[in-house]
């Protein structure tokens, strides 16, 4: 990013038949937070337009362009990408409104990919409706995991103040989880987990809560032999490699008696044994994050809302934690990586071997004492 301009947050306008467009305008209600960005929505100006006019919503002025060369940096700026008509059916899921999120993504994955935008912000999509030949993925996660990750492997962490939970599988049917549940994969994600909580939220030492795959944890062995054999192993690789992680833990039992409250990080073995209680608790400042990529992606953690798409009612909570979660990481990121540019050279020493302690002929010749 170059230091003469605000960080630029790109937001896609996701599923144009859901609430996308409600929380984005509602977000920009007023300039307060152009002071902290330049936000540039990646959408339809037809279809935007339909949305504030359908709901009566009051944003700042809007530019509206076709070309990211014409951004202004200090206003709510609109890319023009789809441009073919596209009917809007609020609260209705249809084919055509998975092409404009598509579209929408494509464009801003670009631009993201060639520094002309920062950080990325998505609006909700139905996973049904865009999947196509162009994209056959389960979800933004895996898509950006494909486009950006030049062989990094990306993590799942849905986010607030009071909790931050990783998933080992995501977009797996439940049937699917059990064999997906190795160490290897215990492991790799619980690097990438440590490795965020430390770079992207600023946390120096994370202590990292490991959850359990079956009721009880297996009750050794009477329901399930996971925990003994596969996610103990884990968490032992895991301190080796000093990463501070403890469990596993009976996953009703630590949600249900706050235990998550002692921990920087909980890892869930599967999505809805992370997410049910994740957003139950977070109510509406819930952030999706996807960690382990070189690039900084946000979400809210709700879905299309068509049930109340049109109304009028969608809160914009999330989008804004969304957007605030994500300058924050973009941050971060450039505070740690210029921290850990130059560090310092290795100063301990391995018990029990001949160490050389000090190299006299290194030091300069001089007298300490004067």
């Amino acid at each position: 990013m170059s230091n003469n301009r605000k960080i630029r947050i790109g937001i896609t306008h996701g599923d144009t038949n859901g609430v996308g467009y409600e929380v984005i305008l509602k977000c920009f209600a007023s300039n307060d937070i152009l002071e902290l960005c330049t936000p540039i929505i990646y959408g339809s100006s037809k279809i935007m337009n339909y949305h504030k006019k359908a709901m009566s919503i009051q944003t700042t002025q809007v530019n509206v362009t076709r070309d990211i060369k014409n951004v202004k940096e200090s206003a709510l700026n609109l890319i023009d990408i789809v441009t073919d008509e596209v009917k809007v059916e609020l609260g209705q899921p249809s084919k055509q409104a998975g092409k404009a999120a598509f579209l929408a993504l494509e464009a801003a994955v670009s631009d993201l990919k060639r520094g002309s935008i920062d950080v990325l912000v998505t609006a909700p999509i139905n996973k049904d409706n865009i999947h196509s030949d162009e994209f056959a993925f389960a979800g933004h996660t895996e898509y950006l995991e494909a486009s950006t990750g030049d062989g990094e492997k990306a993590l799942m962490i849905l986010c607030n103040d009071a909790m931050k939970v990783a998933l080992v599988t995501t977009h797996v049917p439940l049937a699917s989880v059990a064999a997906a549940i190795t160490k290897e994969n215990i492991v790799e994600k619980l690097r990438i987990f440590n490795n965020s909580l430390k770079r992207d939220f600023n946390i120096s030492c994370p202590r990292i809560a490991v959850l359990g795959l079956n009721p009880h944890c297996g009750d050794n062995g009477l329901m399930g032999s996971e925990e003994k054999d596969i996610i103990s192993p884990a968490i032992q690789q895991a301190n080796d490699d000093r990463i501070v992680c403890f469990g596993p833990y009976a996953a009703d039992g630590f949600f249900g008696n706050n235990q998550y409250r002692r921990f920087d990080g909980v890892l869930a073995m599967y999505h809805d044994q992370g997410l049910a209680p994740f957003k139950t608790i977070a109510m509406e400042d819930g952030v999706n994050v996807t960690a382990g990529l070189p690039i900084v992606r946000t979400s809210p953690d709700h879905g299309t809302g068509y049930d109340i798409a049109g109304q009028g009612v969608a809160s914009e909570a999330s989008m804004r934690h969304a957007i605030f979660t994500a300058i924050d990481i973009f941050r971060n990121r450039q505070q740690w990586d210029e921290a850990m540019s130059n560090p310092l050279k290795k100063q301990y020493f391995d018990k029990g071997k001949d160490n050389v302690v000090l190299d006299l002929t290194k030091i300069e010749d001089e007298d300490p004492i004067g």
